[in-house]
């Protein structure tokens, strides 16, 4: 499977959580803001001719910001969080990592999200 397809079926099976915020930014409903959901940024890698890649949960080109959506499993792999965000910021992105759980209070969410991409 081709990173393209593999966008497409991430597209396809959503976490629910991950449906609710897409419900928030989808058509520029987020203070104007465009979106896309499952976007893949291409890094060099450390093997020879070879480029790896992370898919984003959500990306506002406009802002550089990527929001990733974080459950249970984000608590056993924050070193490699950390060096995911660190590859990211160095292409000139931002990361705001939200746990799933917070998605109770959406309103919260949507005032931090919204505070992050007003931020310079």
């Amino acid at each position: 499977m081709n990173v393209t397809e593999l966008c497409r079926q991430l597209r396809k099976e959503m976490t629910p959580t991950e449906e609710l915020l897409w419900k928030l930014l989808l058509n520029r409903r987020f203070n104007g803001y465009k979106f896309t959901r499952q976007k893949p940024f291409f890094y060099p890698s450390v093997r020879v001719n070879q480029r790896s890649f992370f898919i984003a949960d959500f990306h506002c080109a406009e802002r550089n910001l990527i929001i990733e959506l974080d459950g249970p499993i984000h608590d056993y792999q924050r070193e490699y969080d950390a060096n995911r965000d660190e590859i990211l910021a160095n292409l000139g992105l931002r990361t705001l990592r939200i746990k799933n759980h917070d998605l109770k209070d959406i309103d919260a969410v949507k005032e931090l999200i919204l505070q992050v991409l007003e931020m310079e």
